[in-house]
C-alpha cells in the first residue's frame, strides 16, 4: 500500500482480497495519505465497499429489494411503502445508487411539492432515507444522500385557499393553457399529476364525467364537471393526434408549469400559495 504522484495528481495504491486497487485522489499528497489510511481501516474492519461493485445497482432495483426483503417482512404498512417507492422510482429510475446526490433530492422535493402537501413529501423523503440505510447495511451504497437534506416545515393547521376575487385575478394572470389547468383544479380538486396525464378517453363529454384510473388495483374515481369546464376542455383540441388534453406541439403531455404558475401568482398579487393549495380551494368552496 502506498501513495504516488502521476502528472499533477496523487494516487493511492492498495490491495483488497488479493486484488490491486488504485484511486486518483487529487493534487494534495496529504489528502491522498488520509484517504489511504481510511481505506486501510475499512479493509481491516470489513467495511470496504468496492465502487465498481455498487455502480451497477440501479435505484429501481434497490426499491424492489427494499420492499421484498425489508418492508413486506417487517412492516404492516408495507403498502404505503410500496406507494412511496413508486413515486421515488418514477423520478430516480435509471440512476445508480451512488449517482443520486443531495441536489437531485432537492429537485425531487421541488417537483413533488407542486402536487402534494409538505407532509406527504416529508414521508417520501423518510422512505428514501430508509432505502439508503438498508442499501448501506447490505453493502450496496457507501453513504446516504438524504443526510443533510432539509425536510419541509409542516405548519399545523395551515389551510391556504383562494377567495373568489383571488381566483378571478389568478385566472386573468394565467396564459390560456394554464388557465384551463387552474380552472380544472379549482372546480374538481384534481391533483397536478392527474390533470397533466388526463387523456381525451378519460372524459365523457356527454355525461360530463372525468374518470381517473388508479394503479395497483385501487378503485377508479369519477369526477363530475360543469358545462363551463367541459367547453374549456374542448377548446384544447388543437392537436387531434395527441391522446393528451394538455400537450405540447409535438403531442407529448406537458411536464411542468411551475415557473408559469409562479409568474401568474406574482402577477395576480397572491403570496404563500402552491398549486396543491388549489385542492384546499376546491374543498373550501364546496362547503360554502
Amino acid at each position: 500500500m502506498g501513495v504516488f504522484k502521476k502528472g499533477e495528481n496523487w494516487y493511492i495504491d492498495y490491495y483488497v482480497q488479493g486484488r490491486r486497487k488504485r484511486e486518483k485522489i487529487g493534487p494534495s499528497k496529504v489528502q491522498a495519505q488520509v484517504v489511504l489510511q481510511k481505506r486501510k481501516v475499512q479493509i481491516a474492519e470489513g467495511k470496504f465497499l468496492d465502487v465498481q461493485g455498487h455502480q451497477k445497482v440501479k435505484f429501481e432495483e434497490m426499491g424492489k429489494l427494499f420492499l421484498e426483503n425489508y418492508s413486506k417482512p417487517n412492516k404492516r404498512s408495507w403498502r404505503r411503502d410500496e406507494e412511496i417507492v413508486g413515486h421515488l422510482v418514477d423520478f430516480f429510475k435509471g440512476k445508480n445508487l451512488y449517482e443520486i446526490t443531495p441536489l437531485d433530492i432537492e429537485k425531487y422535493k421541488r417537483n413533488r411539492i407542486e402536487e402534494v402537501s409538505p407532509a406527504t413529501v416529508n414521508r417520501e423523503l423518510s422512505g428514501l432515507r430508509n432505502i439508503y440505510n438498508r442499501a448501506i447495511e447490505w453493502g450496496m451504497a457507501e453513504k446516504n444522500p438524504v443526510k443533510g437534506v432539509k425536510f419541509f416545515r409542516e405548519d399545523e393547521g395551515r389551510l391556504r385557499f383562494l377567495e373568489k376575487e383571488e381566483i378571478r385575478r389568478l385566472y386573468d394572470a394565467c396564459p390560456a393553457y394554464l388557465k384551463s389547468i387552474v380552472a380544472l383544479a379549482v372546480s374538481t380538486g384534481m391533483r397536478k399529476g392527474e390533470i397533466l396525464s388526463l387523456k381525451w378517453l378519460d372524459v365523457d363529454f356527454r355525461r360530463r364525467i372525468i374518470t381517473i384510473l388508479k394503479t395497483k388495483g385501487q378503485k377508479r374515481r369519477e369526477i363530475p364537471i360543469g358545462l363551463g369546464i367541459s367547453r374549456l376542455l374542448l377548446r384544447r383540441r388543437k392537436y387531434p393526434d395527441s391522446p393528451y388534453i394538455f400537450c405540447r406541439e409535438d403531442g407529448r403531455c406537458i411536464g411542468s408549469f411551475r415557473k408559469a404558475f409562479e409568474s401568474a401568482l406574482k402577477k395576480a398579487g397572491i403570496e404563500d400559495f402552491t398549486f396543491h393549495d388549489l385542492r384546499h380551494t376546491f374543498a373550501s368552496h364546496l362547503v360554502m
